[in-house]
């Protein structure tokens, strides 16, 4: 029986690259990957409303780097750059080396599988039906370019008393093809 395998990890050797690109020694391997995940949790939260896709960490030489892939980079840069002045020193302070923080816009939001995972947990704690938000999300990201797009919802939908999982696919989604460019996003909502 096929098992499933989480699409980018499986494919980092072929099409997708790390999101954190350093080198560390044993000494130092565990916190510094304790950091990253600190770093991009601190910024998921402070950045809930600049549609945030990915978050790369790059260390060279005694300082780092931080690539943060938004699809509103005016919202994480702020009125004349004071809010991206800000966050550099609270991560500068976090992570105790000085920090570069670059911000790189995503052109099509509609087609990134994070964002529109992301934006069907929004409507989904605004109570609107999952299947609409997820047909309407589909119908986007193929309108836009996509190939092929699979969503998946799972838990207690439109508040049944039994969880299930409804999925809809369209296109094409070849999971067994290392070359192909599949994008992988998963987002929780926190519904009552």
């Amino acid at each position: 029986m096929g098992q499933k395998i989480q699409p980018t990890g499986f494919r980092l050797p072929v099409t997708r690259n790390w999101n954190s690109r350093w080198f560390a020694g044993h000494k130092d391997f565990a916190r510094m990957l304790n950091e990253d995940v600190k770093v991009r949790q601190f910024l998921k939260k402070k950045l809930k409303t600049a549609a945030v896709s990915r978050v790369l960490i790059e260390r060279p030489a005694k300082n780092a780097r931080i690539t943060i892939f938004s699809a509103r980079p005016g919202v994480v840069i702020g009125k004349k750059g004071e809010d991206i002045e800000a966050l550099k020193t609270k991560l500068a302070s976090m992570m105790g080396v000085p920090v570069h923080v670059n911000i790189e816009e995503i052109r099509k939001p509609e087609v990134d599988a994070q964002l529109i995972a992301e934006s069907i947990t929004q409507q989904l704690e605004k109570r609107i039906m999952f299947r609409r938000a997820m047909k309407r999300a589909m119908q986007n990201a193929m309108r836009l370019g996509a190939q092929g797009v699979k969503i998946m919802s799972a838990g207690r939908l439109n508040g049944a008393e039994i969880a299930r999982r409804e999925w809809y696919r369209e296109g094409r989604v070849p999971l067994h093809t290392l070359k192909a460019d599949i994008d992988y996003g998963f987002a929780e909502a926190n519904t009552t």
